[in-house]
């Protein structure tokens, strides 16, 4: 089972210190690199950084974050995750990404997606009601970009290119890109419609009621000729020496941050027996190491996928916290779902 990859994502949330004060935006990115760089070590696969343009979060430019990564780290592959690439130009999107291809010695991707969050959208004037013309048109514009060969496009959100070269080009000629889908049929459809590799974002709810979206992205691959790839899966989580330890930890941090986005969306407060109901039976991997490896394994049989990222933050968790769980991920985590899945 040396194809299957293990990743931790994370949106960039400005963490606590020890002693309970949220630190600056500047110390939050500072961190995260040494988080990183722990993952690195570790034997971690992927490292996928979110944009956010809210004060929770301190990463607005993955990429740019990435890029420091990239003179710190040896192995482990650099992502976004994900790119808003609707409220972003698909040119300076590849650029951006083929530079930190460069900087890492070949290790970049991109996840692209139409993001969770709007505020991208008013923030670079971008119209809402283009939400789906902005990212159909884009992703167009991107596929012919990674071709690395003159471009000629034209669509209605952007100026058009007559025989455009876009430099830097990456060393290999290729630079991954992946497509993340939170439930949409449609963009199934569209990933395999241009051959992209599919990660699905399950955030709430049993894993397996996404397979049919893994079927369903297999049979428009084969139908339309392209190829269909191994597909990743993202769910967020936490690990801690127990369980106990994790809940308790996660729980007040992740209210905070659910609620108060929550409450812009028109949902009620969560509540913690909905929490609890979420990690024993939904999309929450949250306890000791032995308890999230036996969850990862069983979603990943179950979807049948070869990739699975998990994000291990979501709210102000303690800096200590985080290194903690990105220790264990990496170290105990990982190596008990390989010999899962093998056996």
């Amino acid at each position: 089972m040396s194809d299957l990859m293990f990743g931790l994502d994370t949106f960039g949330e400005v963490p606590e210190d020890d002693s309970g004060v949220l630190v600056s935006h500047a110390r939050a990115i500072r961190q995260l690199v040494e988080e990183a760089v722990l993952a690195d070590d570790l034997g971690v696969d992927v490292l996928a950084l979110g944009e956010h343009h809210r004060p929770e979060y301190a990463v607005s430019t993955p990429e740019t974050v990435l890029a420091g990564i990239a003179t710190r780290t040896r192995r482990i592959r650099l992502s976004s995750g994900v790119t808003v690439l609707s409220s972003d130009d698909p040119v300076r999107v590849y650029q951006r990404f083929a530079t930190v291809d460069a900087l890492s010695g070949g290790r970049a991707e991109v996840i692209l997606g139409r993001g969770s969050s709007t505020e991208s959208f008013p923030l670079f004037g971008f119209d809402l009601s283009d939400y789906d013309t902005l990212f159909e048109e884009k992703l167009d514009l991107f596929v012919r970009l990674l071709e690395e060969k003159p471009v000629t496009w034209k669509g209605t959100v952007r100026a058009p290119l007559e025989n455009a070269e876009v430099f830097p080009t990456t060393e290999s000629g290729h630079l991954t890109t992946w497509v993340g889908v939170g439930g949409s049929p449609q963009s199934v459809v569209r990933t395999a419609h241009y051959g992209l590799p599919l990660m699905l974002a399950v955030i709430s709810g049993p894993a397996e009621r996404f397979a049919p979206y893994v079927d369903l992205y297999r049979r428009a691959a084969e139908q339309f000729g392209t190829t269909a790839h191994p597909v990743g899966l993202h769910s967020p989580g936490f690990v801690a020496d127990t369980d106990e330890e994790a809940r308790e930890v996660f729980w007040p941090h992740y209210r905070e941050i659910r609620d108060r986005i929550g409450a812009l969306r028109g949902w009620p407060p969560v509540r913690r027996r909905e929490f609890d109901a979420e990690i024993e039976r939904g999309s929450l991997y949250i306890g000791s190491p032995e308890t999230v490896a036996r969850k990862i394994a069983g979603a990943m049989r179950g979807l049948d996928v070869a990739r699975f990222d998990l994000l291990y933050t979501a709210g102000s968790q303690p800096i200590s916290a985080r290194l903690r769980a990105v220790e264990l991920y990496g170290s105990k985590v990982i190596p008990m779902v390989r010999d899962m899945l093998a056996g």
